[in-house]
């Protein structure tokens, strides 16, 4: 009897093992976890996408499993689908638009003839540029092809705009994956609402047969003689006054003059805020941006102004990954290398901060656990070239910043515990470890000192039995995963609910997803457990909220 009651018992249940009565299901890494529905789902693929794939599950399978999940959002209620991808896109609450758009353009061509005109008239509203539009058509291309709407679709996309604005899109974003405005525009055949718009439309359909000497007469063509002169300048003088007098975004710039001081010099005042911030390393390299000068001081001010990071939504993870690599020296691709002037670094620090907004403390007692394990270190976020632990680490800081109250701890698996490493002293045969980090360093050396970690299999229930061992008081366990926990002897769930039996406070668990996956370790059933999305720039109030109890 006692070793049947043993198989049985819900507590004393290995991660490898569904805990019995309950609906669990395995996880790629072959652990037990509980499966988000269908609309969670949607959201983590919005805000984090699939590119780049994790350690377990390659790029093709985990887009392919979200995409599936989003058909049936489709299926079940494609309004309400079509009303969450705006929603996040127009937040700006992902680092990127893509998945949006993709959803966007499956919803047009899955939804029924609700869903499909719903989806086509939002396009204007998810597609804000050129860029945006050429993705949208591709994905769109694939699934449903060019019919009557999809053409009157593009069609009011240009014709939503100010004729200013088309210019300018034309001239900015002027191809993507195979797409142009002259295939757009030629498979839509929009109708020009003045003789302006229709001279654009057909420069840029059949361009002009020659580039008058003198500039156009007319303000808004004055702008398109102004890209085609530039096309052709043979010195510097005339591009930084055509730069100057046009306003012309630096993609004009043909690519000779684009290691050229005095052109970024006239480029850099009306940079916007994105294309500064990929731009930073270029403008060291050239010179431009040097130890105590002025256009230090502008670039400082523009990335540390809150209602500018707002305005042009510039996206946590963007900054982090601008902060990372302009640090570095050097990109992550490419020869160019610089020296990193210092108060440019500082900045996006700040800036990062700001960009979440304003936020409070708990007044809780909240432990932050890092995920560690290999399967973190392998899966990046968003495609970009940060890991997963290492975009945990500065989301954790965000929590940190504002509250008193706080321990940070790094975990992997217990036993073997973590691999060693040479530049880390971090090692415990628990698995487990603090971890000291704090706001007060800056970011890019916090994430230097994550990605230095050793790592190992994945235990998610180690934060709750540190806790427990330690004597720990808390109020609220922060745990940043990709839910592919496998290695313990117990499941987080349990390890939660021993620890609430045996301090007798009623502790939250929180877990911040930071890979697309379907999986959660937070039980759906309890109340005291919370599943959000890493890297929302709204998740940490939302954090808080729920630890106050809100």
């Amino acid at each position: 009897m006692k070793n049947l009651l043993n198989v049985f018992s819900r507590s004393t249940v290995a991660q490898n093992a569904p805990l019995p009565g309950t609906t669990q299901v395995e996880n790629n890494a072959g652990g037990f976890v509980w499966e988000l529905d269908d609309w969670q789902r949607l959201d983590r693929f919005l805000v984090l996408g699939s590119e780049g794939g994790t350690y377990y599950v390659s790029e093709r399978k985990l887009t392919l499993d979200n995409v599936q999940s989003a058909v049936r959002c489709i299926k079940a209620d494609g309004l309400r689908l079509v009303g969450r991808v705006v929603e996040i896109s127009e937040a700006g609450r992902a680092p990127k638009n893509d998945a949006a758009l993709f959803l966007l353009a499956a919803a047009a061509a899955y939804g029924d003839e609700a869903v499909r005109k719903a989806a086509l008239a939002a396009l204007p509203r998810v597609a804000r540029t050129g860029t945006h539009l050429f993705s949208f058509i591709q994905y769109a291309q694939q699934m449903r092809g060019w019919g009557r709407a999809m053409r009157k679709a593009v069609a009011a996309w240009y014709a939503a705009r100010p004729v200013e604005d088309v210019v300018y899109q034309t001239i900015k974003y002027r191809q993507r994956g195979g797409w142009t405005h002259r295939d757009a525009l030629r498979l839509a055949h929009p109708k020009a609402g003045s003789l302006v718009e229709n001279a654009v439309y057909h420069w840029v359909t059949q361009g002009w047969p020659q580039v008058r000497p003198e500039p156009h007469p007319d303000p808004v063509l004055r702008r398109l003689w102004a890209f085609e002169t530039l096309q052709t300048a043979q010195d510097e003088r005339t591009v930084v006054a055509l730069l100057g007098e046009y306003n012309l975004p630096w993609e004009a710039v043909p690519s000779q003059w684009l290691a050229s001081k005095v052109v970024w010099e006239a480029l850099l005042p009306n940079l916007p805020l994105t294309a500064l911030l990929r731009s930073l390393g270029r403008l060291t390299a050239c010179g431009v941006l040097a130890p105590q000068s002025e256009a230090v001081d502008l670039v400082v001010d523009r990335l540390t102004d809150t209602r500018r990071l707002e305005a042009a939504r510039i996206h946590p993870l963007a900054l982090l990954v601008g902060l990372k690599t302009y640090a570095q020296g050097h990109g992550e691709k490419g020869a160019l290398k610089w020296n990193p002037v210092t108060r440019v670094v500082d900045a996006l620090d700040l800036a990062f901060y700001r960009s979440f907004g304003s936020l409070e403390a708990s007044g809780k007692r909240v432990m932050l656990a890092l995920d560690v394990s290999g399967s973190m270190g392998a899966a990046s976020v968003a495609g970009t070239s940060l890991t997963a632990r290492e975009a945990a680490a500065a989301m954790a800081l965000i929590t940190a910043s504002v509250e008193k109250d706080y321990i940070v701890t790094i975990f992997s698996n217990a036993g073997a515990g973590f691999m060693p490493s040479p530049r880390n002293a971090y090692r415990s045969a628990d698995g487990i470890s603090t971890f000291d980090i704090s706001p007060r360093e800056r970011l890019d050396d916090v994430v230097r000192k994550t990605s230095d970690l050793p790592f190992g299999g994945t235990d998610c229930s180690l934060p709750m039995l540190y806790a427990l061992r330690q004597g720990l008081l808390v109020d609220a366990f922060v745990i940043y995963t990709d839910s592919e926990t496998w290695a313990g002897v117990i499941h987080p769930t349990k390890a939660l609910e021993q620890y609430r039996q045996q301090t007798g406070i009623a502790a939250k668990l929180v877990v911040v997803g930071m890979t697309a996956t379907a999986f959660s370790i937070a039980d759906p059933n309890d109340g005291g457990m919370l599943d959000v999305v890493g890297f929302d720039p709204a998740v940490p109030p939302v954090i808080t909220g729920f630890i106050k109890g809100e």
